[in-house]
């Protein structure tokens, strides 16, 4: 379940006529284009940046751009962008150089999305870049770029582990006893448990943990950490994180958020970069997990560690609704989808027609 709290009704026209009201203002008011854009699916945004280009003249990524800076700035633009641009740039970013935390968010994104989304990740990254995904992660220079991360990253990138629910259990008991044998080292090699994450879907993924767990007493990544002096140690943190992200989704990015909103001080790229990408998704799920973890609430959790409009953006996006005052106890249960913002929420207009808008007033009327 997502978080995006979508008002009743949505305007396109007023929409945009707001917005452009909001950005002459002295200084921008920013509450106001956050209040519009923060409340609004991936489509209603795709049609309002185009609605706005098509009667004003010019880019509303260009005007966000000139009227925001910072952290508030790099927040709004991402989540203006197509989910499959977006994650293309996200990806990007990863493979600069900067140690093992850039490397498990690489991980952290390839390992969540399916081959259809993979797919038109891929087609984005080649349009902006140039490049494939395949050859950058392949001739990345990163922490993790040694021989078996490489494999492991590249076989997540091709995009062939399939979805669904079907469980086949032969084939879930054998990968169990394959992946105990590769760590007892009696066979194969990490080719063996690369493969078996890249290929099974995530519930033939989980009968094989279970099973694994069945027969040997101990989960698999147990048996992962047997030797922490092994000169594998980067390649085994790789696969914690793959696991983690196949197994218990919501409860990675959960920690992924309380890492970032630690006593260290804040990450905000990986805020907004998890926010910005699960708060259609599954943000509900990561909230529940964060605080069971750290035993108080992610709205109190940003509310203390960001400050301004960046923290009342980033509040909205995960279901805090009051942008003036915060109160760590209000929470939203609404949700959104990925890549078919479409499809149902309790608070989404009507879809039967070609917009996602439902006009208050004239539906054709001019925005002049």
């Amino acid at each position: 379940m997502g978080t995006l709290s979508l008002p009743q009704d949505s305007n396109l026209q007023e929409d945009c006529k707001d917005l452009r009201s909001a950005f002459k203002v002295l200084g921008c008011n920013e509450k106001k284009v956050i209040d519009i854009l923060g409340r609004r699916t991936s489509a209603q945004r795709m049609e309002i940046a185009k609605a706005y280009q098509t009667v004003y003249g010019e880019s509303l990524h260009k005007r966000l751009k000139s009227s925001f800076s910072g952290k508030l700035e790099k927040a709004m633009l991402l989540w203006m962008m197509d989910p499959a641009e977006r994650d293309a740039v996200l990806l990007y970013e990863c493979t600069k150089p900067g140690g093992t935390k850039g490397d498990h968010a690489l991980l952290g994104i390839l390992c969540t999305r399916n081959s259809a989304q993979l797919y038109l990740i891929k087609q984005a990254y080649y349009t902006m870049f140039n490049e494939t995904l395949e050859n950058h992660i392949d001739g990345c220079d990163t922490s993790i770029a040694a021989d078996f991360q490489n494999k492991l990253l590249l076989a997540f990138a091709r995009g062939n582990r399939p979805e669904g629910s079907n469980v086949d259990r032969h084939i879930a008991l054998n990968d169990a006893h394959q992946l105990h044998k590769v760590c007892l080292g009696k066979m194969g090699n990490e080719d063996t448990i690369i493969r078996i994450l890249s290929t099974r879907s995530c519930a033939q993924l989980t009968a094989t943990f279970n099973y694994y767990h069945q027969h040997y007493g101990h989960d698999f990544e147990k048996a992962l950490k047997k030797d922490k002096k092994d000169k594998a140690g980067e390649f085994e943190k790789a696969l914690w994180v793959a696991v983690d992200c196949l197994r218990e989704r919501a409860k990675y990015f959960a920690q992924e958020l309380s890492t970032a909103l630690g006593e260290e001080g804040t990450d905000d790229d990986t805020l907004i970069r998890v926010i910005i990408s699960r708060c259609e998704i599954d943000m509900q799920y990561i909230k529940l997990e964060f605080a069971n973890d750290s035993k108080k609430s992610l709205d109190e959790a940003i509310g203390r560690n960001t400050s301004g409009n960046y923290r009342n953006f980033l509040l909205t996006l995960i279901g805090h609704c009051d942008l003036g005052l915060y109160s760590p106890r209000r929470f939203s249960n609404v949700s959104s989808s990925y890549y078919s913002p479409q499809s149902s929420t309790s608070q989404q207009p009507s879809n039967g027609s070609a917009s996602f808008y439902s006009p208050r007033s004239s539906g054709h009327g001019s925005f002049n």
